[in-house]
């Protein structure tokens, strides 16, 4: 989009009335389109470093163009141009505009139709090839800019085999090694756009795994959690930031993307313990307290409940509190007998919760013992010796819950019902305690 135009422009108020013009053009000719889309750019990246200094100030151009005659009139080809120009482009200033416009467009329409876009012409690898970019690198908000625009744009549309091939060990050390250099503010502007990045990649990954079943292609590997696996000594701060998350965040897409790869790591023998032992405390506190606040009759809390108690399942399982002393224990069978006996008459519990939280106590540390069985009968008499068999296991747990319900091959299952459950962004978290105001 190479086309030189002077502007000398004496205010902001000139700079933002040059835009208006430009931005309300009418036209139905290409070439009348691509002149005043370049005549945006100049304008707004020779005067960027005047007039455009704040991320708000850049939000306001963008959205001017957005809600332009020019842009309304010719949305698809408008978008295409900006996508090829992402494609194209060196100078920052411009790849800043291209960015933002990408990224708002995408939030303001939630249609998804940029992404769509976007993927169709192949931008994933453009992305990770700028986002590595040394100039871009030293230009913070640039970088911030991209790392989001990937994230968004990865969220909503499938990785290719040719976008994976972008994505080496390489990308997802250089992400960790940004996350253990920052701050150790969680709010550090590097910390979410990033740890947000390596969310969806293993999101993709996990997606694949559970799809190329269905071809005789093999799968791909998920170099998230090969770097944890290889790596994660070095790399412990992105773990204490993943529990800081989870513990603020309220938009449902958000936890169970911090939620799918905890199921991954505590699944995993070499990430298992991957974590500090403090932290898997907060970890498990956070998991008590938002299983807690679910409400049993929102169906929008279902997937999300149930999310929960498959990632509590590996961490009873194979982490460090799986050896003693076992962190809360009495606290984690109060609320697994909670959740299958806090139905209401018009939603009782439902199926799936009850197999999974049977699955939890079937853990052998959650087994009632002596005390236990003393403390439920009022007697001192003990119950029969544990059977540690699975079978045995499970049929402990349901007469520790006083319920019967069919076992299902959970480990068959747990990883495609991880992967299909989403929920659009901005979708806001159900909570007992929103409800009750």
């Amino acid at each position: 989009m190479a086309f030189e135009v002077s502007y000398n422009l004496e205010n902001e108020q000139q700079f933002w009335d040059e835009l208006d013009d430009i931005v309300s053009t009418r036209c139905n000719e290409h070439e009348i389109i691509d002149n005043s889309l370049r005549s945006f750019l100049n304008v707004t990246t020779n005067y960027k470093s005047e007039y455009l200094q704040t991320d708000y100030s850049v939000v306001k151009c963008i959205f001017r163009l957005l809600e332009g005659d020019l842009y309304i009139a010719h949305k698809d080809y408008v978008r295409r141009q900006i996508i090829y120009c992402l494609l194209q482009e060196e100078d920052n200033p411009t790849l800043h505009i291209v960015a933002a416009f990408l990224l708002y467009d995408g939030r303001h329409f939630k249609d998804d139709a940029i992404f769509e876009m976007m993927h169709s012409e192949s931008t994933f690898p453009r992305l990770i090839e700028l986002v590595q970019m040394d100039s871009v690198q030293e230009d913070i908000r640039l970088h911030q800019m991209l790392l989001e625009l990937l994230y968004e744009s990865s969220r909503v549309q499938r990785l290719t085999r040719e976008d994976f091939k972008a994505v080496d060990d390489t990308f997802i050390l250089y992400l960790l090694d940004i996350i253990e250099g920052a701050s150790d503010d969680a709010d550090d502007p590097y910390h979410y756009p990033v740890i947000r990045v390596l969310l969806v990649l293993n999101e993709q990954y996990l997606v694949a795994s559970t799809a190329h079943h269905n071809d005789d292609r093999p799968g791909v590997t998920n170099r998230v959690i090969k770097a944890i696996a290889t790596h994660g000594m070095t790399y412990k701060t992105f773990g204490c930031n993943l529990i800081l998350l989870l513990n603020r965040e309220s938009e449902t897409s958000l936890q169970l993307l911090i939620l799918k790869l905890l199921y991954l790591l505590f699944g995993n023998p070499s990430t298992a313990e991957y974590f500090y032992t403090n932290d898997l405390h907060v970890l498990v506190d956070v998991i008590l307290r938002n299983l807690i606040d679910l409400p049993h009759d929102s169906p929008a809390a279902s997937a999300l409940r149930h999310t929960y108690l498959r990632v509590l399942y590996p961490i009873l399982m194979h982490s460090q509190i799986s050896k003693p002393p076992h962190y809360k224990r009495e606290e984690l069978l109060r609320l697994l007998h909670l959740l299958v006996t806090s139905g209401t008459h018009f939603a009782p519990v439902d199926e799936t919760t009850q197999r999974l939280v049977i699955r939890c106590t079937s853990v052998q540390w959650l087994q009632p013992t002596a005390s236990d069985d003393s403390s439920h009968n009022g007697h001192g008499n003990a119950t029969s010796p544990i059977d540690h068999t699975a079978d045995g296991q499970k049929e402990l747990a349901r007469r520790a819950l006083g319920m019967s319900v069919q076992s299902g091959n959970e480990s068959s299952t747990s990883v495609l019902e991880i992967a299909t459950h989403t929920e659009k962004p901005g979708v806001q978290t159900p909570s007992r305690g929103k409800q009750a105001h």
